[in-house]
């Protein structure tokens, strides 16, 4: 029987930023799969988050990223590592006065996209996959919320990445475009096989839509 196939991966790790975060960090999630990570405001999970993708160290045990050992990882890779992922924010992270094209080029273009031509059939690509290709010339700000959080997205998607790591994406949204961003999610996921790990408290969603339920609770990890 062939073995699971994980993206990341965290033994007996910890998480410290003046004060111990997180211990005992045991967990693993598949390649392709879909997950929740949910826990009360200041429990750990934009901390965890932020250690996937090697913005916080690990203070103890080993963990893995997409191939990439993060437990000591050189600041020359964590940019090769990055590419691998894709990040979606709560309060989107997009240039206001840019258009949509501007936000989601840039991102190629620092990841070693040149050709003008290529980048843009890029952006309109991945703008189709959020059913957004029409706005692609707007400017962010004449955008709405739910409109942001899918150029939020196609930005995530622009590398192709095998995960996506979204903290918080329905957090400033209303009821109806959270669960549109979340149904998005999940056919990404579906049928790209990209891996998707949602930071969340919004049960409503999580009781809609559900999967796989990860659990932060007095520094510890269960699910």
């Amino acid at each position: 029987m062939t073995e699971p196939e994980y993206v990341i991966r965290f033994e007996n790790a910890e998480i410290a930023y003046e004060n111990v975060l997180l211990s005992d960090i045991n967990l693993e999630i598949r390649k392709g799969e879909f997950a929740y990570l949910i826990g009360k405001t200041g429990t750990g999970k934009s901390s965890l988050l932020r250690t996937i993708y090697a913005d916080i160290p690990l203070s103890k045990g080993v963990a893995e990223v997409c191939g990439f050992n993060i437990t000591k990882i050189k600041k020359r890779n964590i940019a090769m590592l990055r590419r691998h992922l894709g990040i979606v924010f709560q309060d989107f992270q997009l240039l206001q006065d840019r258009s949509v094209m501007d936000n989601i080029a840039f991102v190629l273009r620092s990841t070693g996209w040149k050709n003008k031509q290529a980048i843009r059939e890029r952006v309109m690509r991945v703008l189709e996959e959020v059913d957004l290709a029409e706005k692609v010339d707007s400017k962010i700000f004449k955008l709405s919320e739910g409109e942001r959080q899918r150029v939020g997205i196609a930005r995530a998607l622009a590398n192709e990445p095998e995960v996506i790591i979204a903290d918080e994406p329905t957090g400033n949204l209303d009821p109806i475009t959270s669960e549109q961003i979340i149904n998005l999610l999940m056919e990404i996921c579906e049928k790209k096989g990209t891996t998707i790990l949602i930071a969340t408290h919004d049960y409503i969603v999580l009781k809609k839509y559900p999967a796989r339920t990860i659990a932060i609770e007095d520094g510890k990890i269960t699910g």
